[in-house]
């Protein structure tokens, strides 16, 4: 009887027949913002037809199951986007400016140590950290959420530490935008949309605390 039981779990939860679409509506919106970030451009076209585009492919070729579930905070996604592409600006001004004066850059490779334990938040800091002009991501460790990152010019990101921060900031406004309540707290973080408030060290929920 348990056996029989426990099968028909298994199909219950693997078994997903005539779903449309495959994707979530969070992993759906999130790489339509991809899309849109891509082309620079933010407009009604670019936004339905990256939105097509995601439905197109993760009914084609449907994404692994993963730890997400599509929580949005709009006051965390508004920051996240707003900083992004004041970063890409600045950056790209500095980098030209660099590039006219025929200075030498001096780069280096850091590693940076994430915090959220989701291959799609991993995958997610890698790609915005690439997107943003001067540091490029040349590998990535899922296993332990490791990424090493090529800085175009040290003086320029401020330092080997500044840059170090600067992907473990754009992890945490990743995860403000995205991240369950228990995925902020598996991170390290206290759940909300304000930055930096971190957990203390070793920290153990109250008996009943489910806010």
């Amino acid at each position: 009887m348990k056996e029989s039981s426990a099968r028909a779990s298994i199909r219950r939860a693997t078994n997903r027949p005539g779903r449309f679409p495959h994707a979530t509506a969070g992993m759906l919106i999130w790489l339509t913002i991809v899309w849109v970030l891509l082309w620079g451009d933010i407009s009604a076209g670019n936004i339905v037809s990256g939105f097509l585009l995601a439905l197109l492919l993760t009914t084609l070729t449907p994404l692994p199951a993963a730890t997400f579930d599509g929580r949005f905070r709009p006051k965390a996604l508004i920051r996240f986007v707003v900083v992004f592409l004041i970063d890409v600006v600045r950056a790209s001004i500095q980098i030209s400016s660099y590039a006219l004066r025929g200075k030498k850059p001096r780069g280096a490779v850091i590693r940076v140590q994430t915090r959220a334990h989701s291959d799609v938040f991993l995958t997610a800091t890698a790609g915005m950290t690439s997107l943003v002009p001067g540091s490029v991501v040349v590998d990535a460790h899922a296993s332990s959420g490791t990424l090493y990152i090529h800085v175009f010019d040290v003086d320029i990101a401020g330092g080997l530490e500044a840059a170090h921060q600067e992907v473990l900031d754009q992890e945490e406004r990743i995860l403000r935008a995205f991240a369950s309540h228990d995925q902020l707290i598996d991170a390290g973080f206290v759940p909300g949309s304000t930055m930096g408030q971190m957990l203390p060290v070793p920290y153990a929920p109250a008996a009943g605390d489910q806010s």
